[in-house]
C-alpha cells in the first residue's frame, strides 16, 4: 500500500522541498493551503486540497477526503494552529509541526532539545502575529506538540535554524550570493567569524520525512547543517560555487560607522553564536548534504531566479565610504 502524507502550505520554500522529499520516497501527496501561490506541481501523485488551515471545518474535510497517514505542518504560525491540528489528525501515524530554533530562550552553544529553555509566551502573544513574538508562539507550539503525545498523539517537532537554497523568498542568502557574484569587493560586518547555524532545504525536507516516519511522539529535533559556517566562510562557499574570487573586507564597527552602517544592517549577522545541536537526528538516521554541493545547487538556482536580496541591502554607496576608509587605514 502507498502512503500518503497531507502537506499543509506545501507550494513555496520548505513546504514545497517537502512535497519533493516525500514524492522521491514513494508517497502520495495532498497539499492543502489557499491557493495565493502557485503549484508548482505537474504529477499525478499531487493532489490540492484548498482551504484556510486556520478554518478547522475544512482542515478536517481534507481529513476525511485525503486520510493522510503523515501529516506535515510548515505553516502553524500561532499554538493554536498546532492544537487544532494535533486534535484532527490524533490518529495518523506521524505529525510533523515545524517549529524553529528561535523557540529557544538561552543563548547557550549548542542549544540542545529537552535542555536548553523555550521561550515563554503570553496569552497576547500567542495570538500575535508580529516577528517579535516569533520565536514565543514557536515555542507554544513546542508545549502544544508535547501535551498532544501525553495524550497519546503520534506528534513530533522539527526546529530548524535559518533555511537557505533554492527557491528561498526569504532572500536572505540570496542578498550575499548578488554581491559575491556581481562586486570585486564585499563588505562583511566584523571579522567575519560571527556563526548563525544554518539549514540546507533539502535536509530540512528530509528531516521532516524522516521524523515523520522515525520519529519518538513528543520529541523535537533539531535540524542544521552539520558543519556549520561563519559569514566568511559562507561568502568563501559562494564564491567556490560560482567560480569567482572576489575580496572579502571585513569591517569593523568603527569602519561601518563611515558608512552610516551598523553590523545589524547586514542580514544573517548575529552578535552572539547560533548553533543547534542535530545528534537527536542523526541518531534516526538523517544525513546532512555536505555543504559545498549544497551551495553549488543553491548559487545555481539563484542565477536562474529573480531573486537578489535587494530587500536586505544595507546600500552599495555606504558600502563603498567604508572600503574607502578601510584603504586609507
Amino acid at each position: 500500500m502507498t502512503d500518503t502524507a497531507l502537506v499543509v502550505g506545501g507550494t513555496r520554500f520548505i513546504g514545497r522541498h517537502a512535497v519533493g522529499e516525500l514524492l522521491a520516497h514513494d508517497y502520495e501527496v495532498a497539499i492543502f493551503n489557499r491557493g495565493n501561490h502557485e503549484n508548482p506541481f505537474d504529477d499525478d501523485r499531487v493532489t490540492r486540497v484548498e482551504g484556510d488551515r486556520k478554518d478547522e471545518t475544512a482542515l478536517r474535510a481534507a481529513k476525511l477526503s485525503v486520510e493522510p497517514d503523515v501529516v506535515i505542518d510548515c505553516v502553524a504560525y500561532q499554538p493554536a494552529d498546532v492544537e487544532a491540528a494535533t486534535e484532527i489528525f490524533s490518529d495518523v501515524d506521524g505529525y510533523v509541526y515545524i517549529s524553529s530554533g528561535s523557540s529557544y530562550a538561552a543563548e547557550e552553544i549548542p542549544k540542545r532539545e529537552g535542555e536548553t529553555p523555550l521561550e515563554p509566551c503570553t496569552a497576547e502573544q500567542a495570538t500575535d502575529d508580529s516577528h517579535e513574538t516569533y520565536g514565543n508562539r514557536k515555542a507554544e507550539g513546542d508545549r502544544a506538540v508535547f501535551a498532544a503525545a501525553e495524550e497519546g498523539v503520534s506528534a513530533m517537532a522539527v526546529r530548524p535554524c535559518i533555511v537557505y537554497g533554492p527557491h528561498d523568498y526569504t532572500e536572505r542568502l540570496d542578498y550575499w550570493i548578488d554581491r559575491v557574484l556581481n562586486y570585486d569587493r564585499v563588505v562583511v560586518p566584523g571579522d567575519g567569524q560571527n556563526l548563525w547555524h544554518r539549514a540546507y532545504v533539502e535536509d530540512v525536507a528530509s528531516a521532516l520525512r524522516i521524523v515523520a516516519e522515525r520519529g519518538e511522539p513528543g520529541a523535537a529535533y533539531n535540524v542544521g547543517d552539520r558543519r556549520a559556517l561563519t559569514l566568511r566562510e559562507t561568502l568563501e562557499a559562494i564564491a567556490d560555487a560560482a567560480g569567482v574570487d572576489p575580496e572579502i573586507v571585513p569591517a569593523s564597527e568603527d569602519a561601518l560607522a563611515a558608512g552610516g552602517l551598523e553590523p545589524d544592517d547586514f542580514t544573517l549577522y548575529r552578535e552572539y553564536p547560533h548553533l543547534l545541536d542535530t545528534c537527536a537526528l542523526a541518531d534516526l538516521g538523517w544525513e546532512s548534504t555536505p555543504v559545498d554541493e549544497a551551495m553549488e545547487r543553491t548559487v545555481s538556482e539563484h542565477r536562474d531566479s529573480d531573486r537578489d536580496g535587494s530587500e536586505w541591502d544595507p546600500g552599495r554607496e555606504a558600502e563603498e565610504r567604508v572600503i574607502g576608509v578601510k584603504e586609507t587605514l
